[in-house]
């Protein structure tokens, strides 16, 4: 190939490639990012919240075991020691008893002693003293067999309930954490948002909660009579009322600060009526009530898994300890996802009113 083909099949070369070659990429700008709803914003934050009290009340189910097992344990170990000091004495006279009957294994036996005796009465009466010295070393011996054992199974059920409660501690130290872990996810959220969004998305949230309350007030759904107190439930109201402008803290019983489930179950315990500590529990063991039937007093719970409560102050109102950064206050009884009611004293008279010269008079309807 001439010099000047293979110029003209090179400069051919470079220009195939350089047609074939792809174009240089034109930068596209990326979308901006859309800005979220409030209703978005709502659903996640009413989302972190029902998480964290969730974990709070699981949390809280876990500190009752734990106080349950810190008494058995408590309980266990004054048992342990009287078992022991009791073992201590058993043992005693069992060492008494074993230095009798060396001390007497060179006397004559009981039997000949009667044979050879000269007063066979008085013999027949040492005979007497022997025996009941015989039942009572056997006394003795069954006593300290018995302690021994008793001894030997509290030492098992004690070393059974520690590692209960250092298993309990451990749960309660995860709980405490994914608590945190939520509350820190709340936190993270709000800090992101404007001044502006927040303001609109309290504006979202109090319609929301303004449209359920009216949608089940007129459905009827709450009856129309308005029941009065048991004196019982009068005193626990009153309670609740008291606390009102405290804020609400996870996992707190009291009196400077409360959660939802210690703010009722320290109500009713100031009532006299001790009731179980989380909402849970208040939903699972306490007689159920229907809503139209609600008096001032009873307690509603709230979310499906029953991870709030509130206590019914009457007129479609609750008394509640609502979250995290919030204070106990009067609530609409719509504010969340109703569940149903309980009754922690069912079987209680309401109320007797009384008129002005202080005579009971008989309520105006039947408590139901």
């Amino acid at each position: 190939m001439s010099g000047r083909l293979l110029r003209l099949v090179c400069t051919a070369a470079v220009a195939v490639g350089t047609a074939l070659a792809p174009l240089p990429a034109t930068a596209v700008p990326e979308p901006e990012p859309r800005e979220r709803s409030v209703a978005d914003l709502l659903t996640d934050l009413q989302r972190l919240y029902r998480e964290a009290e969730e974990a709070t009340e699981n949390y809280n189910a876990t500190e009752e075991k734990l106080k349950e097992k810190r008494a058995e344990v408590t309980r266990l170990d004054t048992d342990l020691s009287r078992a022991r000091l009791s073992l201590h004495d058993s043992r005693g006279a069992a060492g008494r008893l074993a230095r009798q009957q060396y001390q007497n294994t060179t006397t004559i036996s009981p039997y000949v002693r009667l044979l050879l005796a000269r007063d066979p009465q008085r013999a027949l009466d040492q005979g007497h003293v022997i025996g009941q010295m015989a039942r009572e070393r056997a006394e003795t011996v069954g006593r300290l067999t018995g302690t021994e054992h008793r001894a030997d199974a509290l030492a098992h059920r004690a070393r059974k309930a520690l590692d209960d409660q250092l298993t309990l501690a451990a749960r309660q130290k995860r709980e405490r954490d994914s608590v945190q872990e939520k509350l820190a996810d709340v936190q993270e959220l709000l800090a992101s948002l404007t001044a502006e969004q927040l303001t609109r998305l309290a504006e979202f949230e109090e319609k929301g909660v303004e449209k359920a309350q009216e949608e089940l007030t007129t459905s009827g759904a709450l009856g129309e009579e308005d029941r009065k107190p048991t004196r019982k439930g009068e005193t626990a109201l009153r309670y609740a009322r008291r606390q009102l402008g405290k804020p609400y803290e996870w996992g707190a019983e009291g009196p400077r600060t409360y959660d939802c489930s210690g703010l009722t179950s320290e109500a009713w315990a100031h009532a006299g009526t001790p009731i179980p500590r989380t909402s849970q529990e208040q939903w699972a063991r306490l007689p159920r009530v229907p809503l139209e039937k609600l008096r001032p007093g009873d307690l509603v719970i709230y979310f499906p898994k029953a991870t709030h409560v509130a206590m019914y102050a009457g007129r479609g109102k609750v008394i509640e300890a609502p979250r995290t950064g919030e204070r106990i206050k009067i609530s609409p009884i719509a504010s969340h996802p109703l569940l149903g009611a309980v009754r922690p004293d069912r079987r209680a008279q309401p109320r007797t009113p009384r008129t002005r010269n202080g005579d009971d008079q008989p309520p105006a309807t039947e408590a139901r």
